[in-house]
Protein backbone atom coordinates (compact mmCIF):
# COMPACT_ATOMS: atom_id res chain seq x y z
CA UNK A 1 0.00 0.00 0.00
CA UNK A 2 1.73 3.20 -1.16
CA UNK A 3 1.57 5.90 1.44
CA UNK A 4 -0.30 8.75 1.57
CA UNK A 5 -0.27 12.36 2.22
CA UNK A 6 -1.63 11.63 6.00
CA UNK A 7 0.72 9.14 6.82
CA UNK A 8 3.77 11.36 5.43
CA UNK A 9 2.40 13.99 7.63
CA UNK A 10 2.30 12.24 10.84
CA UNK A 11 5.83 10.53 9.69
CA UNK A 12 7.64 13.94 9.21
CA UNK A 13 5.98 15.31 12.58
CA UNK A 14 6.95 12.40 15.15
CA UNK A 15 10.42 12.88 13.58
CA UNK A 16 10.88 16.50 13.87
CA UNK A 17 9.12 16.48 17.32
CA UNK A 18 10.95 13.30 18.86
CA UNK A 19 14.23 12.36 16.64
CA UNK A 20 12.81 8.97 17.49
CA UNK A 21 15.31 5.74 17.45
CA UNK A 22 12.51 4.01 16.27
CA UNK A 23 9.29 4.97 14.13
CA UNK A 24 6.81 2.88 12.61
CA UNK A 25 3.30 4.71 11.26
CA UNK A 26 1.20 1.90 10.19
CA UNK A 27 -2.15 2.49 8.17
CA UNK A 28 -4.82 0.66 9.55
CA UNK A 29 -7.78 2.34 7.85
CA UNK A 30 -8.60 -0.81 5.79
CA UNK A 31 -9.09 -2.71 8.77
CA UNK A 32 -12.38 -0.22 9.96
CA UNK A 33 -13.88 -0.44 6.58
CA UNK A 34 -17.74 0.73 6.86
CA UNK A 35 -16.90 1.02 10.64
CA UNK A 36 -17.10 5.21 12.04
CA UNK A 37 -15.14 7.65 11.19
CA UNK A 38 -13.65 5.52 7.73
CA UNK A 39 -13.56 7.17 4.30
CA UNK A 40 -13.24 5.31 1.13
CA UNK A 41 -9.95 6.86 0.41
CA UNK A 42 -8.93 5.59 3.85
CA UNK A 43 -6.04 6.95 6.35
CA UNK A 44 -8.45 8.13 9.13
CA UNK A 45 -6.66 4.58 11.48
CA UNK A 46 -3.38 4.72 12.19
CA UNK A 47 -0.83 2.92 14.92
CA UNK A 48 2.33 4.49 16.12
CA UNK A 49 5.14 3.02 17.49
CA UNK A 50 7.94 6.17 18.75
CA UNK A 51 10.68 5.12 20.65
CA UNK A 52 12.33 8.13 21.85
CA UNK A 53 14.88 9.91 24.19
CA UNK A 54 12.42 12.35 24.62
CA UNK A 55 9.79 10.35 26.79
CA UNK A 56 12.90 9.79 29.56
CA UNK A 57 10.67 10.59 33.05
CA UNK A 58 7.60 11.08 31.37
CA UNK A 59 4.11 8.95 32.17
CA UNK A 60 2.62 7.38 30.04
CA UNK A 61 -0.58 9.73 29.67
CA UNK A 62 2.55 12.13 29.06
CA UNK A 63 3.49 10.31 26.66
CA UNK A 64 0.61 9.99 24.42
CA UNK A 65 -0.09 13.77 25.07
CA UNK A 66 2.87 14.77 23.79
CA UNK A 67 2.31 12.80 20.63
CA UNK A 68 -1.54 14.27 20.46
CA UNK A 69 0.03 17.54 20.97
CA UNK A 70 2.65 16.78 17.82
CA UNK A 71 -0.48 15.52 15.31
CA UNK A 72 -3.16 17.72 16.46
CA UNK A 73 -3.46 18.98 13.40
CA UNK A 74 -4.15 15.59 11.81
CA UNK A 75 -6.44 14.74 14.77
CA UNK A 76 -8.69 17.58 14.30
CA UNK A 77 -8.92 16.46 10.66
CA UNK A 78 -8.47 13.50 8.71
CA UNK A 79 -7.59 11.09 11.23
CA UNK A 80 -10.37 9.56 13.25
CA UNK A 81 -8.11 6.93 15.16
CA UNK A 82 -4.64 6.78 16.95
CA UNK A 83 -3.26 3.90 18.57
CA UNK A 84 -0.30 4.75 20.12
CA UNK A 85 2.44 2.54 22.10
CA UNK A 86 5.26 5.39 23.24
CA UNK A 87 8.57 4.10 25.22
CA UNK A 88 12.18 4.82 25.95
CA UNK A 89 14.75 3.07 23.73
CA UNK A 90 16.32 -0.22 25.96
Amino acid sequence: MADGMVKKSITQKLTAAFDPATLVVEDESHLHAGHSGSRPEGETHFRVTVISKSFGGKTLVQRHRMINEALAEELAGPVHALAIKADMPQ
